[in-house]
């Protein structure tokens, strides 16, 4: 049996506190998320793709990027939604020899479907909260995702840019953008 990890100061103790959280947090969205797509008969990365395709058609590296997931992953999962008929393969408008991912009718409606089972969940979630807390605790959330945007930025620049996209990147200090 291994031997736990030493806790020296108050300042690793909120760090293994925070670190706790946030897998618990993780864990229980990412099983909310395979709950509810498994309603929608479709995996957690083809719901993730449909999501990603709902501003625009996308070329294939451009979706990997912003999913990032492997460019063999997302081929099987567009060739899964596009037998279903979610999506479809489109000229690029600036380059005639490229190919763009789009979605279809049906493929649209099972975006928005998935995005409303997403909002109901993280409704039924702040309705758990107590009562004027909410702003507070969006507050101090915003916070946090801006301080592990910068920390990782000191160790990967840009890695996770595609699972931040509405959080404003921070370089120094405080985050106040």
């Amino acid at each position: 049996m291994s031997e736990p990890i030493p806790v020296d100061t108050m300042t690793d103790i909120e760090a293994r506190q925070l670190q706790r959280g946030i897998r618990a947090l993780v864990r229980r969205f990412s099983l909310a998320e395979r709950s509810d797509m498994s309603c929608c008969g479709m995996t957690v990365a083809q719901a993730a793709t449909l999501q990603a395709l709902a501003d625009g058609a996308l070329r294939l590296g451009e979706l990997s990027k912003r999913l990032g997931i492997a460019a063999s992953t997302l081929t099987r999962n567009v060739a899964r939604l596009e037998e279903r008929g979610f999506v479809c393969r489109v000229g690029d408008p600036d380059d005639g020899r490229a190919q763009r991912v789009a979605l279809t009718d049906s493929g649209r409606r099972a975006a928005v479907d998935i995005a409303l089972q997403e909002i109901g969940f993280a409704r039924s979630v702040l309705e758990c909260l107590p009562p004027g807390s909410v702003t507070s605790t969006l507050s101090g959330f915003n916070q946090l995702l801006s301080a592990v945007r910068r920390a990782t930025e000191r160790c990967c620049p840009g890695a996770y840019d595609h699972l931040m996209t509405e959080i404003p990147a921070c370089t120094t200090g405080g985050c106040d953008e």
